[in-house]
């Protein structure tokens, strides 16, 4: 029976906890997590729900998360909304944990699920402070430490490397070709799984760090998915007969995935369909001949306005995105088809002479059924006509 209601048990023997940036800034709060230290490249996120799924999502795998929303914790946990296996960010930084949490489907309070898994996490912190400084001097390395070592802290901070250059798609990716059934959740019905009579399509997807929502949207398409490790050559895929192949997201620099660049431009000569989201977006635009950069600030969030260039219909999208595609770089073959409306950049492509397009935005369901059916259904159309 899921709880209703919970005294979280961090208000017995409350520690101190500290939040140090690289260019030396300290926060200093409560610790809400798991003893010891983090550090990893920090961000905000500007969500006001959806912590659990962030927190499990792979995107932010080696990086701690600011939630800019104040209070964090009040809907608790369940094991039905992870977007993986397990927790992939490093550390987590609120402004308010509140004492109760209030949800038909929770299991367990947000710090009893942080220590549960090792993961270090800060609350009472300025998140409004904290954001303004990321914001305008970018993105920086910080450590998170329980207890009360300022300057061991700083120095930890100080000496992470960062992400620029850091292949962790083959980190987070599985280890062994698995296939996947499992439809969206629904009330009062849970998941349910795709029938082997119901499997229109066959889609081999490259798990570069995939989010459980992404399978179970194509699973509502009716694909029938193998889901294949990072490193995985063309051939093997080619191999499994796909009707398409789908380029998941993922964390990390794109640039440095060269082996999935290399399989995907022999996928793209063999005019396979290929639809990319987030980092296999990133990837799909390599192939093609466009190049990368990372960004100061990074986008993360769920009201991140995005502009169909073909209609002009804007749709409000969630952002987990560290580097970008150069709108400047696309060669020929390469049609912009989507731009953010907060800072101009590329958000969308399509090929002209090859059945592949991709999207940077998260296409999930609950927060972006535009972008969902709109490139979900293109893909499908790629698929079919091939």
């Amino acid at each position: 029976m899921a709880h209703s209601s919970s005294i979280f048990a961090y208000q017995q023997g409350v520690e101190p906890a500290i939040l140090a940036l690289a260019d030396g800034t300290v926060f200093r709060g409560r610790s809400i997590g798991a003893a010891g230290h983090c550090t990893a490249e920090i961000v905000f996120n500007t969500s006001m729900v959806g912590y659990q799924e962030l927190l499990t999502d792979p995107d932010y795998h080696q990086q701690i998360i600011t939630l800019t929303y104040p209070h964090i914790g009040n809907t608790g946990i369940n094991s039905e909304d992870n977007e993986s296996s397990q927790v992939q960010a490093a550390g987590l930084v609120i402004r308010s944990c509140p004492v109760r949490y209030s949800n038909f489907r929770a299991e367990q309070s947000l710090p009893e699920y942080l220590k549960a898994n090792g993961i270090v996490a800060i609350s009472e912190v300025d998140t409004r402070k904290l954001t303004r400084i990321l914001r305008d001097g970018g993105a920086q390395s910080a450590c998170i430490m329980v207890g009360d070592d300022a300057a061991k802290a700083i120095e930890l901070a100080k000496a992470h490397a960062g992400l620029a250059g850091q292949d962790l798609a083959k980190v987070v990716s599985r280890q062994a070709p698995t296939q996947w059934h499992q439809r969206s959740w629904q009330l009062n019905e849970g998941f349910a799984e795709l029938s082997e009579a119901d499997a229109a399509y066959h889609v081999v997807v490259y798990d570069f760090g995939v989010k459980n929502s992404l399978l179970q949207l194509l699973a509502d398409k009716n694909c029938r998915i193998t889901i294949v490790p990072a490193t995985t050559p063309a051939a093997e895929v080619l191999a499994l007969n796909p009707d398409g192949v789908f380029l998941s997201n993922g964390p990390g620099d794109p640039s440095a995935c060269a082996y999935a660049i290399e399989n995907t431009k022999q996928l793209l000569e063999r005019k396979v369909p290929l639809l990319g989201i987030g980092l296999g977006f990133q990837i799909l635009a390599l192939a093609g001949g466009a190049t990368s950069y990372k960004l100061k600030v990074g986008n993360y969030g769920a009201n991140h306005p995005v502009q169909d260039l073909s209609t002009g219909r804007v749709m409000i999208t969630v952002q987990s995105q560290s580097f970008a595609v150069a709108k400047d770089s696309l060669p020929a073959a390469l049609k912009a088809t989507h731009i953010s409306l907060f800072d101009g950049g590329l958000q969308g492509i399509q090929f002209t002479d090859r059945p592949a397009l991709g999207l940077q935005a998260q296409p999930e369901a609950s927060t972006a059924p535009y972008a969902a059916v709109t490139i979900f259904d293109q893909f499908i159309h790629l698929m079919a006509e091939k």
